[in-house]
């Protein structure tokens, strides 16, 4: 049982969704737990302290100078005793506060002292998940290594219908047993990663290139980081920082990708080729900036850049080899025909032309193609667990050609 004999912090803000976290409480207890509630003042509007203090058996923690309470100052000493801080409901506004690292009550100092696992299950009314202050938040707290769960849909307390429901309770269960016993089923495989954009220069100044950001793929190195794989992230160039453990290969150039990745191909078992190569290049590059001249175009001769992906498949040996389509309009007949072509054992496709998806986002809803006839799309979901769902396919399918069993799927994974 992953969460017996665990120390939690439960940490509660003040939403009408605190009621579901008492269940929450509940199964937390049930499993083994020994769970200390945190409450924001808010919190107690919506549950009062003696549930909380009925259902886990300790006294519930919410004022950070109380001088009633013998635990009020020591957030610190409770934070390191701590194996994981669950924040169920967590609201717009605590999600902002700890972004920004704020830390003005008991919960909010709380998250700054804690250097163990913290997992957030958001919860909201109305637009305010999709506000672009909520979004950059999200993306804070997670670049920091927090996870912060997607809230579910369906109707919220308004009497409005969205994105914003507590996930339940099973949920928030399940991802609180991933973070504390990872999972190290790709121990002993080393996995080739590529991410990123090219940039094919046209003069000193200007170049060629796409709106990728690079956070698929570094999402997918993490992601087989934590389970147990040696990575080789070669990226092209981003503003993100490169997973702590991963070798690093910078390039810029398809050419210099191309060299990169051949490099590292022999010692690979694992190849993920997320990267958004360049499709061409100028034929010749000015040694000096391209004048602009009024009112005149400009003709440039291009060529096509090097197939990374079909040489890679072509050199494979036993690698199992993952490729991106980054597709526009009739996604799944186009990836199947890129599926073919490039004679790879799992394609990756989605639609870039939606909104919130794909490229510069922290979304992604995929299809999976493979070349034994599987087909499969998953929801739309963060790129973290789109990273997770795609190494668990990886594993499912290696463990089938081999003949035998397969761990279970992730979640986001299933078919």
């Amino acid at each position: 049982m992953p969460l017996a004999q665990r120390e939690l912090i439960l940490g509660v803000t003040g939403s009408i969704a605190a009621y579901k976290a008492v269940y929450l409480l509940r199964e937390l207890t049930r499993l083994g737990a020994g769970v200390t509630v945190v409450t924001t003042a808010h919190a107690e509007h919506f549950v009062g302290a003696l549930t909380w203090r009925t259902l886990s058996g300790r006294p519930v923690l919410s004022d950070l100078f109380d001088p009633q309470s013998a635990d009020a100052v020591e957030h610190v000493s409770l934070a390191e005793r701590a194996d994981a801080v669950v924040v169920a409901p967590a609201t717009a506004h605590l999600l902002a506060r700890a972004a920004h690292g704020l830390a003005d009550d008991f919960l909010s100092t709380l998250l700054l002292a804690a250097r163990c696992p913290v997992l957030m299950a958001p919860a909201m009314d109305g637009g305010m998940w999709a506000h672009p202050a909520v979004t950059a938040n999200v993306r804070t707290l997670r670049e920091r290594g927090v996870t912060v769960l997607e809230p579910e849909s369906g109707a919220l307390a308004s009497g409005l219908s969205g994105a914003g429901r507590l996930p339940e309770a099973e949920t928030i269960i399940e991802a609180l047993e991933r973070l504390l016993a990872p999972r190290r089923d790709l121990a002993g495989d080393r996995v080739l990663v590529t991410a990123g954009p090219t940039r094919e220069p046209l003069d000193p100044v200007r170049f060629l290139s796409n709106r990728s950001s690079g956070k698929m793929g570094y999402s997918v190195a993490a992601a087989a980081l934590r389970r147990g794989a040696q990575v080789v992230l070669i990226s092209g160039p981003t503003s993100l920082q490169p997973p702590p453990g991963a070798v690093y290969v910078p390039v810029q150039t398809a050419e210099e990708m191309r060299e990169a990745a051949l490099q590292h191909l022999g010692t690979a078992s694992i190849v993920i080729k997320a990267a958004a190569v360049a499709d061409y290049r100028a034929r010749t590059q000015s040694p000096n900036k391209i004048k602009s001249k009024k009112g005149e175009g400009l003709t440039l001769e291009l060529d096509a850049t090097p197939d990374i992906l079909r040489e890679i498949t072509a050199r494979k040996g036993d690698a199992f080899v993952v490729g991106f389509a980054a597709e526009t309009d009739q996604v799944q007949a186009h990836a199947a025909a890129k599926l073919r072509a490039k004679g790879v054992d799992l394609l990756v496709a989605n639609d870039v032309s939606r909104r919130g998806i794909g490229f510069e986002v922290d979304e992604n809803q995929v299809l999976f193609l493979d070349r034994w006839g599987g087909a499969s799309e998953l929801p739309k979901m963060s790129k973290l667990e789109v990273a997770d769902a795609i190494l668990d396919r990886v594993v499912r399918l290696r463990a089938e050609q081999r003949g035998v069993a397969a761990p279970s799927d992730h979640r986001a994974g299933r078919q």
